[in-house]
Parts: structure tokens; sequence; C-alpha cells
């Protein structure tokens, strides 16, 4: 399948080439800019340390910016099972969006379009396993809200990119908000614990503080619809749904 991608090099990777049996991961990001040039400028400037593999623009146009077999710089401290700084294992692809800080949309569809294509042919190329499909906020829940809840994650594992659960909205609706016991609350996050999230703090945070934001980090990611780091009936029969796609 040829895929059709504009260049622009970034200079924000690792000098040394890695084998294509080492590309594991791919980590979906928004860039969390005002503008996709100030995103494009900030991906391309030596001083920011920050890079990628791919932009999917705007308009759906992909920009290759550095090589797939060399180490670029867009997973910073990062942690998934047993893996620790991601970036040596993964494909980084970035996707025009303001974010959370700047007025956060809806992907457009001729992004999506794009990012299906880019994807499918990635994992093809490098026989990547659907469950190592991750946003930035899976590998870094306390500083990343990204690709955050606007994501069409659901839309992108019927296509086999990336894990969802196989339940029925109407069983889910049924079950938010409702209540569940301390007991509960420690086999939700012991069941995110083996999908694969991290146990502790990367930094400083106390240990009930980072329990929140992980939940929020899950609600982001698998139920979209309300997050508000509260663990429901919902949140723990979605995480127990998972177990068995993860593991």
């Amino acid at each position: 399948m040829a895929l059709k991608t504009i260049l622009n090099y970034s200079p924000n990777f690792d000098p040394k080439k890695r084998t294509s049996k080492q590309i594991k991961f791919i980590i979906f990001h928004y860039t969390g800019m005002k503008s996709e040039s100030a995103a494009l400028k900030r991906l391309t400037d030596i001083q920011s340390e920050v890079g990628c593999h791919y932009l999917v623009k705007n308009n759906g146009e992909i920009i290759n910016m550095v090589p797939d077999l060399y180490i670029a710089w867009h997973a910073g401290k990062s942690s998934w099972k047993n893996y620790k700084s991601l970036n040596q294992n993964s494909i980084g692809i970035e996707i025009t969006n303001p974010g959370h800080e700047h007025g956060y949309k809806k992907f457009k569809k001729k992004q999506i379009f794009s990012l299906l294509k880019l994807t499918k042919f990635l994992i093809k190329k490098y026989k990547i396993n659907p469950k190592n499909i991750l946003g930035h906020s899976d590998i870094a829940v306390q500083r990343k809200k990204d690709p955050g809840e606007k994501f069409p994650w659901e839309y992108l594992s019927k296509n086999e990119i990336g894990i969802w659960h196989t339940l029925s909205k109407q069983e889910l609706k049924k079950n938010r908000k409702l209540e569940t016991s301390r007991e509960e609350e420690n086999f939700f996050f012991n069941n995110l614990f083996k999908i694969g999230y991290s146990k502790k703090p990367l930094a400083d945070m106390n240990k009930a503080k980072y329990l929140r934001e992980l939940a929020k980090t899950f609600q982001r990611r698998f139920r979209q619809e309300l997050v508000d780091g509260k663990i429901d009936q919902e949140c723990l029969l979605i995480s127990k749904n998972l177990i068995k796609a993860y593991n």
C-alpha cells in the first residue's frame, strides 16, 4: 500500500538507528498548540527537543518528520507494562489539535481518514499488536491528557487500531454514577495495572492524587462521555472487560 507523505525533517531524534524489530508501539499525540504553524515550528526547532515521526495536518496531509528507524523525542518520561522511556520502542504520531489548554476540538474527518491509512500501513510493516497502540496520556499519566476524550478510539478499534471494550451502551449507562466500595476501587486500579498502566508516579506526587489522575486518564480513553476521576460501576465494568483483551 503506497503512503503519500510530505518530508519536513525534525532534528529532534537520536542519531543511532534501531532495528525494525524494536518498534513495538504506536503512540498518538495532539500538538496542543494554538496553531498548526506554531506546532510545526516547535517540532522542527532543535531548541525544543520535541519531535515525532509523523504529523497529521488539519487538511489530512501527512508530514514525515523523522524516519521510522530513528528514535524521535515524542514520549518523554513514560511507562507501560515493563517498558520505560517508550521513545526507544515506538513511533510517535502527532495530530494537529489545540488541545485542552487552547480550546480542545473534535478531530477532523480528513485527519482521521489519514490517520487510519498511516496507522494501518505501520501496523502491517512492523507487525504491531493492537494492544500496543496507545495515547500519550496512557504512558505519561501525570503529565499528559492527549489525545484526549474527543479522540475516536472506539471508531479506530473497529478498524483494528487499538483496543476497545465489548460492552453495550445500554449496559454502561445503567451502571454510570453507581457508587463503588473501597474494595471495588482497589480492584479497578489492579485491573488498570494489569492492562499496562504504571503503578506509581514517575515523579513526586502523592498516591491519592496520582490514582485520581489515573482514573481520569482511563476515562479519557475508555469512558469518554464523563471524565470526572470518580470510579463508578461503569468504570469497574469496563476495566473487567478490558482485562480479557489486554492479557
